[in-house]
């Protein structure tokens, strides 16, 4: 009998890594296809969820999550960045491509408060996309010939709005009808390692706010009717999480000094968090954090993703 854990992370590929040690899997898990690929310093993973028992074990719907892992970003150079757009790009093309032809209607929803830092990226991508909707109804001779609709709202949160951003998405696909959504957040990981170094991208939409415990109304065609890609990248890992990295540095500090101390060994193969969640909770001590170098991160994240889905489209 597998163990039911609770992920406290958005990523697929985290979350099947997470359920293979708990449960101590060494071969694929029932239901879940896995396939790495690296170009250069990128690395790219494919998760696809096939089955019922797949969707069971890690919490997440039938369907295709990509990975994207880039290290550096804080110190990205400009042409690095356009690099990274144009990876995204490539991989968010296969995705859409599944669901829509090349001249149908999207609808891009950058989701979060842009008065939070590490919660603003989607309003700050939304500022970043060449909207053409507007233009093909009023000046379509301006525009090549097959241009598609491209539509951007950022919703606000449902403490400024008091709206629930599911209900706002319905209203609009009520009056202009996209034939697909692409959907902007911010994630939480369990890994210090991928904060703002990972871009996911999923075909099965969206539950804002589940990876920090704040679930909203899913997004997704269950809810909606018309196919949700979802894009996020993490921005915050629980302080239980910060604990249990640190740990693990610490211990690696001390094997480099007692290479056998198996005790030592033992501690860093196992995965702390739990127990490290269960001494911090009771004390209101497991907060979120995010790096201190969070609104440059944001800024360098926005352009890549802003990049990424404007030469989707």
């Amino acid at each position: 009998m597998y163990k039911n854990i609770n992920f406290r992370t958005d990523l697929a590929d985290e979350r099947a890594d997470i359920y293979k040690k708990s449960n101590n899997i060494e071969n694929n898990i029932d239901g879940i296809e896995t396939q790495t690929r690296e170009d250069g310093n990128i690395k790219i993973t494919e998760v696809k969820i096939t089955n019922e028992n797949g969707e069971k074990a890690i919490g997440k719907p039938i369907g295709n999550y990509i990975t994207i892992d880039i290290n550096k970003l804080k110190v990205a150079t400009d042409e690095q960045i356009e690099k990274y757009g144009d990876i995204l790009s490539e991989e968010l093309k296969k995705l859409i491509n599944n669901h829509v032809t090349k001249e149908e209607d999207i609808l891009i929803v950058g989701l979060g408060n842009i008065y939070v830092t590490p919660d603003s990226l989607g309003p700050k991508v939304i500022n970043e996309i060449d909207v053409t909707r507007h233009i093909l109804k009023y000046m379509p001779e301006v525009l090549e010939k097959g241009t598609r609709s491209v539509s951007a709202i950022s919703p606000g949160v449902l403490g400024t709005t008091g709206i629930e951003t599911l209900e706002i998405i319905i209203g609009i696909i009520e009056n202009i009808h996209p034939k697909l959504i692409i959907v902007i957040d911010a994630l939480a990981s369990r890994s210090m390692e991928r904060i703002s170094s990972s871009i996911q991208l999923a075909d099965t939409g969206i539950v804002p706010g589940a990876g920090v415990g704040n679930t909203r109304k899913e997004i997704s065609q269950k809810t909606l009717n018309i196919p949700v890609i979802a894009l996020g990248i993490p921005t915050v890992v629980e302080s239980a999480v910060l604990v249990n990295d640190c740990l693990n540095l610490f211990i690696e500090k001390l094997q480099e000094e007692a290479k056998s101390n198996e005790y030592l060994n033992q501690l860093k193969e196992k995965d702390n968090y739990e127990e490290i969640k269960e001494a911090l909770i009771p004390k209101d001590y497991n907060m979120i954090v995010t790096p201190k170098e969070i609104d440059e991160l944001i800024e360098n994240m926005k352009d890549v993703v802003a990049r990424g889905i404007n030469y989707a489209m």
